[in-house]
C-alpha cells in the first residue's frame, strides 16, 4: 500500500498540497485529477519520494518513504514527470534500457516487453532527437515499465499520444494492474478517468476533496464544486461521455 498520511507539500514558499491523507490501493489504477494549480503533480511527486514534505509523510507497506535507500526506492517505484527532457540522443532502445539502472542488469525480458508494449519496434534503432512528441512520450513510459516497478506513477502519460495509442496504453496499464502493480496516474481528462480508472484523488487547493470509486468521486455536483461548470454524465455501452454546460 502506498499511502499519504496528513501530507503538506511546499514549493516557492508556498504550500500546494495541505494535510492530506489517501490510502492508493495496490493493483488498482488510481487518478489524481483537479484544475489547473491544483497540487496534482507535487502530489505525485511527493509519492515518487522526490521532494520531502513539509509535514507529514509518505508510506510504502507501512515504511516511510524517506527512510528507504535511493536505490530500493527507484526500484520499487517508477516515476514518469511531464515534458520529460532527454539529456542525450541516444537510440530509442538504449533509452529505454536505462530504466533497468537501478537494477544493475540488462533485464533483456523486460526491456523488449517495455519496446513491445509501447509499440516502438519500429522506432528502436532511431534518435531520439527524430522522434516526434508522441513517440518520445511512448518511449520515456517504455523506460519506466522496463524498470519493472511495483509501483507505476505517471503525470500526464496521455496527453501527447493519438487515440489509438491512448487506448493501447490504458490496456497496457490495466495489465499491469492485474498483475498486481500500482498505477497512479495525473489526469486532466475526467472522461479516461470514470471510464479507465479503479479509484479517483479529486484535489482542489491542495485539498483533498473527494476519493473513492469513480462514480462516486466525480458526480455532477463534485464536478461543480471543483471546477464550477455544469456537467453530467452520458453513459452509452458502459462508456461514459461527460456532456457539460447543461
Amino acid at each position: 500500500m502506498l499511502a499519504a498520511h496528513n501530507l503538506t507539500v511546499q514549493r516557492g514558499g508556498r504550500a500546494v498540497v495541505r494535510e492530506l491523507s489517501a490510502d492508493l490501493p495496490p493493483a488498482r489504477i488510481t487518478a489524481i485529477v483537479g484544475p489547473n494549480g491544483a497540487g496534482k503533480s507535487s502530489l505525485l511527486l511527493a509519492l515518487a519520494g522526490l521532494i520531502a514534505p513539509a509535514a507529514g509523510a509518505v508510506t510504502l507497506d507501512g515504511e516511510p518513504l524517506s527512510s528507504l535507500p535511493p536505490r530500493r526506492r527507484a526500484q520499487q517505484l517508477g516515476y514518469l514527470p511531464q515534458g520529460a527532457e532527454i539529456a542525450w540522443d541516444v537510440a530509442a532502445a538504449n533509452l529505454v534500457a536505462l530504466g533497468r539502472l537501478p537494477w544493475g542488469d540488462a533485464g533483456t525480458a523486460a526491456i523488449e516487453g517495455a519496446i513491445a508494449a509501447l509499440d516502438l519496434q519500429a522506432l528502436r534503432d532511431r534518435p531520439v532527437s527524430r522522434l516526434s512528441g508522441g513517440e518520445r512520450a511512448r518511449v520515456l513510459l517504455a523506460r519506466v515499465l522496463a524498470g519493472e516497478p511495483r509501483w507505476i506513477l505517471a503525470d500526464e502519460p496521455l496527453a501527447a499520444l493519438d487515440l489509438a495509442h491512448q487506448l493501447a496504453l490504458v490496456a497496457h496499464l490495466r495489465a499491469c494492474a492485474q498483475a498486481g502493480q500500482g498505477v497512479v496516474l495525473v489526469l486532466h481528462d475526467l472522461a479516461l478517468a470514470m471510464n479507465h480508472a479503479d479509484h479517483v484523488l479529486v484535489l482542489k487547493d491542495g485539498a483533498l476533496v473527494a476519493a473513492g470509486p469513480p462514480g462516486h468521486a466525480l458526480t455532477p455536483e463534485i464536478i461543480a464544486q471543483v471546477w464550477g461548470v455544469r456537467a453530467r454524465w452520458v453513459r452509452d455501452g458502459g462508456v461514459a461521455a461527460l456532456v457539460t454546460g447543461v
